[in-house]
């Protein structure tokens, strides 16, 4: 267990900053009667680049461990596959292993011990005969409608959707069971999900779970953060001219803190990150031309004076793209340093292909003798078409010199 904690200081270190807990009381069991460490998870669908949003969830594997609890991440590689088709078939091992390096070179940059984590690919226990016949058996009891409606919030909405989005909760809910954890870990966006795993579990016999849900943090350009909106994120790997670019180009109304993108990212990431580098000291910092340096410790005092015109999106923007680029570059000089890590980064992401346009036929259009009656052309010199008897000159030369000689003697008046 975690030295130092009383077990009401595990409890409160592993609910910090969640928006919401189901089944509390499984938690408390665990931690207050049992007195043994607590089994969380964490998954993650390895589809797109992982995006500095991520650092949300990494401060609470933070606290997790912290806490004493043992903690498995889940490189959901299948379910990348399932959503939609996000992640190529072919291309869901090196987005795996590209995940599994990004992530890990995060936690180092935010301080976060590894040691007692503990990393699963999806596929190495999903496609087992015993997963498969446990799918097979869910799928006999969970409905249509409560598949869909659980995965209505995380798996991509299409007007045809495939077979593939109803299955992709299902097995979310399975990986409790197969992971051998008492808590599943996610944004608030997986409640539906996680409802339908307390649901479904027990009809096959399984145990429930708690869940712990973290909130959802605005996008840099207002609404939800994601990876496959470029200008809602900022990518792990973006250069400082990138994120500084992005970061002005910020939602961010002056005096407004509610829905400010800019301001959610201070307060769950800036903040929360420099606190666990600083083992419990956080600080932001904000330079102002000509005057003394804004020094936050906490996010009421941001947002006091940003609703008082006292810090500015002019010098909130700049504060924290520095804040952010002191915690990316050790990340990217690790990745520029690993030849093997860039090599996955392109079998993972391969550039599209550019495609070649195909040169068009050419048309002779209307011009030519019978054109605007639908007679075309063809590459030999005779044509093709409805009326085609009063254009065509033949085939031989004789005869189109015949031709023309009798056109012509018709065509010459009488004396």
């Amino acid at each position: 267990m975690a030295e130092g904690l009383a077990p009401e200081e595990r409890l409160a270190l592993i609910k910090e900053n969640l928006q919401e807990v189901l089944k509390p009381e499984i938690i408390d069991n665990i931690i207050l009667t049992e007195q043994r460490p607590l089994k969380i998870y964490w998954g993650t669908a390895t589809t797109g680049r992982p995006h500095c949003g991520y650092f949300i969830c990494i401060v609470k594997i933070a606290h997790f461990l912290k806490a004493g609890c043992n903690v498995k991440l889940l490189l959901a590689d299948i379910h990348g596959f399932l959503d939609n088709l996000k992640a190529p078939f072919e291309l869901v091992q090196f987005r795996a292993e590209y995940y599994r390096r990004l992530i890990v070179s995060m936690l180092k940059s935010a301080k976060v011990p590894i040691e007692k984590l503990e990393f699963v690919t999806g596929s190495d226990y999903q496609l087992s005969s015993k997963y498969s016949m446990d799918l097979l058996r869910m799928s006999a009891v969970c409905t249509e409608h409560d598949s869909k409606k659980a995965g209505a919030e995380v798996v991509k909405q299409v007007d045809n959707p495939l077979l593939s989005g109803l299955i992709y909760p299902l097995m979310q809910a399975l990986d409790e069971e197969y992971l051998g954890v008492d808590v599943q870990f996610g944004g608030v966006d997986q409640r539906k999900i996680f409802t339908l795993a307390a649901e479904q579990l027990p009809k096959l016999g399984y145990k429930e779970r708690a869940h712990l849900l973290n909130p959802m943090v605005p996008g840099l350009a207002g609404g939800k953060m994601s990876s496959s909106e470029p200008d809602s994120k900022i990518d792990v790997l973006d250069s400082p001219d990138v994120v500084r670019r992005k970061l002005k180009k910020a939602h961010a109304a002056p005096k407004e803190v509610e829905g400010n993108g800019v301001i959610s990212f201070v307060e769950h990431v800036v903040l929360p990150v420099s606190r666990l580098q600083g083992d419990g000291q956080g600080k932001f910092v904000v330079e102002r031309k000509d005057q003394e340096p804004l020094i936050y410790s906490n996010i009421a005092k941001v947002k006091e004076d940003y609703l008082a015109d006292i810090l500015t999106p002019q010098t909130l923007k700049p504060a924290v793209a520095n804040a952010l680029l002191d915690l990316l570059a050790p990340i990217q000089e690790e990745f520029k340093s690993s030849q093997e890590w860039q090599s996955i980064e392109q079998k993972a992401y391969p550039p599209p292909e550019v495609k070649k346009k195909e040169k068009k036929a050419k048309k002779l259009g209307t011009r030519f003798p019978g054109g605007a009656r639908g007679i075309e052309a063809k590459a030999d010199g005779h044509v093709e078409g409805k009326g085609k008897t009063e254009v065509d000159l033949t085939t031989s030369s004789a005869q189109a010199m015949q031709k023309l000689a009798i056109r012509s003697d018709e065509a010459t008046p009488s004396t």
